[in-house]
């Protein structure tokens, strides 16, 4: 790795699941904009469903999601009762006209619901909304919490695709991350998730962890292929303890450099490519019969919140508390702390505590980003085809970018603006320069590799 260049495109930018990203929602859209929006959206709109459980029985230092830790379940219990009260306000305004064709379930741990909570939740969501035949349903899955149960109550909701995170295989990074999983564990959820019909498996891992080194990611990288799952995401660990403050349980000292980082990627990269495996966008990986590849081929592949994904739906409706959604007016974001959602849905409202109205402008930036991030490339005659002469100032832009790059990492190539080989390790850089919102505000992100 070239230290100058990487330490020269390794500052903290976004991660662009988004176009504006959340530091910049604002509290101009509200509950009564939410509703509007959702009356709004068309009879037969197909829609995705994310649900989020903001519950785990144990607190990894490295997560950087919205969660907290108990031991009891009442909290829980609690919580649902309110998300219910949710699902029926929203599937009020809007849910008979909708075609559900995806449902992901995520936290948290959506796992550490008992089995009856999960089938209760499965059946609320299906009687309240009508799902298409083949959608999705996708779950994220935390070995600790899994029995035959809960096996069985997945199953019984029919889903598709079970989604756990590995990290990592070695035991002194397991400790350090205080997120303790044997390959044992692992391989007998992988197992027993196959044996009940499930499709498709996606396994996560994480590069950049505190103690991990080149010889050790290796290694996880081996074990995890041998599970053979049908997608990989290899996700660099974000550290953000100003935002996170249990990441300060993470020694600093032990975090690998940014050369360190890019190198542990490549490296598992490599050993995913050569087993067979295609690469989706700048982290995923993904069996060349997986549709996720066959979407990175065909040009249509998609990201939103989750990350890479194939769903074109045109609306994702969020429930649960700090759940994010992206309507065609723009996006919303509900309360994050739980008990103010519990009370706001409780009362029968919408939870929508801010969000982004989008302009033309904006969702022209938005696309544009979303092909860097999914493609390496944008194309300069669809912008204009989709846009019109507004276009012609972005692809001033880009022009620009191209003819002052000294680094070989962003071109213009006939029609078309590429990221390079070269410059695919800081795709995330590439995009930020078209982002007209960033460095406004106070927004702090996780460096850029």
């Amino acid at each position: 790795m070239d230290r100058k260049l990487v330490e020269k495109y390794a500052a903290p930018v976004p991660r662009y699941t988004s176009y504006p990203t959340a530091p910049h929602f604002n509290a101009a859209v509200s509950s009564t904009t939410y509703g509007g929006w959702l009356r709004a959206l068309p009879k037969g709109a197909n829609a995705s469903l994310y649900v989020h459980i903001p519950y785990c029985d144990r607190l990894c230092w490295f997560c950087a999601c919205h969660t907290k830790q108990t031991r009891r379940y009442d909290p829980v219990a609690r919580y649902l009762a309110a998300l219910n009260c949710e699902i029926d306000t929203v599937a009020s305004l809007c849910g008979s006209r909708l075609n559900i064709r995806a449902l992901h379930l995520g936290g948290g741990s959506p796992t550490m619901l008992t089995a009856t909570d999960l089938m209760s939740l499965g059946a609320r969501l299906r009687e309240k909304f009508s799902f298409a035949g083949d959608a999705e349903i996708s779950v994220e899955i935390d070995p600790n919490d899994m029995d035959e149960t809960r096996f069985d109550a997945l199953a019984s909701i029919g889903m598709t695709r079970a989604s756990l995170g590995v990290q990592d295989f070695d035991e002194r990074v397991q400790k350090a991350i205080n997120r303790e999983q044997s390959f044992e564990q692992t391989k007998a959820v992988v197992d027993a998730v196959r044996t009940r019909g499930v499709s498709s498996v996606n396994l996560d891992m994480l590069y950049g962890l505190p103690h991990q080194t080149l010889a050790g990611i290796v290694v996880t990288t081996q074990k995890l292929l041998s599970l053979r799952p049908d997608r990989i995401a290899l996700f660099g660990y974000a550290h953000v303890p100003w935002m996170k403050k249990h990441q300060t349980m993470i020694d600093d000292a032990a975090l690998p450099d940014a050369v360190a980082r890019l190198e542990q990627a490549a490296a598992a990269a490599e050993l995913i490519l050569a087993a067979g495996y295609e690469a989706v966008g700048m982290d995923h990986f993904a069996l060349p019969s997986d549709s996720l590849a066959a979407a990175a081929r065909s040009g249509t592949l998609r990201r939103n919140f989750q990350g890479y994904t194939t769903d074109r739906a045109d609306a994702l409706i969020g429930l649960g508390a700090s759940s994010i959604g992206l309507l065609p007016h723009g996006y919303v974001q509900n309360m994050p702390a739980t008990g103010e959602y519990e009370r706001r849905v409780l009362a029968g409202g919408l939870a929508t505590v801010r969000g982004f109205a989008l302009s033309n402008a904006d969702r022209m930036r938005a696309w544009l980003i979303e092909r860097l991030m999914c493609d390496f490339a944008f194309s300069r005659c669809e912008l204009l085809s989709r846009f019109g002469e507004p276009a012609r100032a972005v692809i001033a832009e880009a022009e620009l970018l191209a003819a002052g790059d000294r680094d070989s990492v962003f071109v213009c190539a006939g029609n078309r603006f590429v990221v390079t080989e070269r410059g695919k390790p800081f795709l995330r850089s590439i995009a930020a320069a078209f982002d007209a919102y960033l460095g406004q505000g106070t927004a702090r992100h996780s460096i850029a590799v």
